[in-house]
């Protein structure tokens, strides 16, 4: 059943694949991406990691807390999903970097 596998081979492919995975989430930490809500009036950055890195609110929102409150769960889930989405992306082009 495991003639052939060589698992000197198979820790050094794991830690191959380690070493890849922390190297992608640093390089994640230097991709920015924003989500604006409102029409602009609000707009929240996040770095690749998920980290919520800058926030920027119209003064027009500041005497409606309700719309605004209803604006930051917005776009704190929209921007949620697109983090999601580049990891998945990122964790697909380093398993097809390992397929060759």
């Amino acid at each position: 059943m495991f003639e052939g596998l060589n698992l000197g081979e198979m820790g050094k492919m794991m830690e191959q694949m380690q070493a890849k995975a922390q190297e992608m989430q640093e390089q994640a930490k230097k991709v920015e991406m924003s989500v604006k809500a409102g029409g602009g009036l609000l707009q929240v950055t996040a770095n690749g990691g998920g980290e919520v890195v800058d926030v920027v609110i119209d003064d027009s929102l500041l005497e409606d807390k309700e719309s605004l409150q209803i604006l930051l769960i917005s776009a704190f889930n929209d921007l949620n999903a697109m983090v999601e989405e580049n990891k998945k992306s990122q964790a697909l082009q380093m398993m097809g970097g390992f397929a060759h």
